[in-house]
């Protein structure tokens, strides 16, 4: 990936946003520091959470607010309102951090198409949970790509890429803010390599490792979380911090009781 450019010489991008947790805040807030325009946030509705079940706003739309850009939480993503509100941003890139899997007539809108940034070296680790199983397989080494949105899920032609460590002990929550600190900047480097003309997308059938097959991430449920005390110590110690903070590891008690 070419070194940024942020010059007034420089294109200035129209970009519709789309994300929800934590992790696509802190990428918004990063886009929002560049040269380029977010004219439209898309993020989930407001949920109930807490103990009263009061509605609560993604992290997303707290930074929208906070910066007053026009915001959508469409509950349907193929209602023709909500591609109405699309038409009128007039984006020329969309980029989605973290969000719900998107229609072709969403993800193909603007001129541009739309980047996705996906946690994982792809095509390696492919999925709805890949920092989780990149450590729950006891991987060294992990990264952040961008790639350009197709019809298969995480399969489109990658823009970047940028590696980062995972230690023998490392949780997948602190691979999580490594990734996200080095994701974020790879994000903002690939808008600005898309606006210059310098982007080159490699076809993922080019990165196909040598060395073994492809290793997804699909998603994650509780019972993925019991531990097997058949497995050996470094397995269950993988299983450990592979599962930290979420979902989390756990055994049945002789009483029948649960530990975490």
């Amino acid at each position: 990936m070419p070194p940024s450019l942020n010059h007034p010489s420089s294109r200035s991008l129209r970009i519709v946003f789309l994300g929800t947790p934590q992790f696509a805040a802190a990428c918004l807030e990063q886009l929002l520091l560049s040269r380029h325009q977010v004219v439209g946030v898309v993020t989930a509705p407001d949920r109930p959470a807490g103990r009263g079940r009061s509605l609560k706003a993604s992290a997303v739309k707290e930074v929208a607010v906070q910066h007053g850009l026009p915001l959508a939480q469409p509950e349907k993503l193929k209602a023709p309102e909500f591609h109405a509100v699309l038409d009128e941003w007039n984006a020329d890139l969309g980029v989605v951090v973290a969000f719900r899997m998107l229609p072709e007539a969403v993800w193909n809108r603007p001129a541009l198409g739309t980047v996705n940034l996906h946690g994982s070296l792809l095509p390696q680790y492919r999925g709805a949970a890949p920092i989780h199983w990149a450590v729950l397989n006891g991987e060294t080494e992990t990264g952040a790509s961008t790639f350009l949105l197709q019809h298969n899920i995480d399969t489109g032609h990658v823009l970047g890429t940028v590696k980062v460590p995972i230690g023998p002990n490392d949780t997948t929550g602190l691979v999580h803010d490594r990734l996200l600190e080095a994701g974020k900047h790879l994000l903002v480097d690939t808008v600005h390599a898309l606006a210059d003309g310098t982007a080159n997308p490699v076809p993922q059938a080019e990165l196909m490792p040598q060395d073994g097959p492809i290793k997804e991430a699909p998603k994650l449920f509780k019972e993925h979380g019991k531990i097997d005390w058949n497995k050996d110590a470094r397995a269950i110690h993988n299983q450990i911090r592979g599962l930290n903070p979420f979902p989390g590891a756990w055994t049945t008690l002789p009483d029948g009781g649960t530990l975490r």
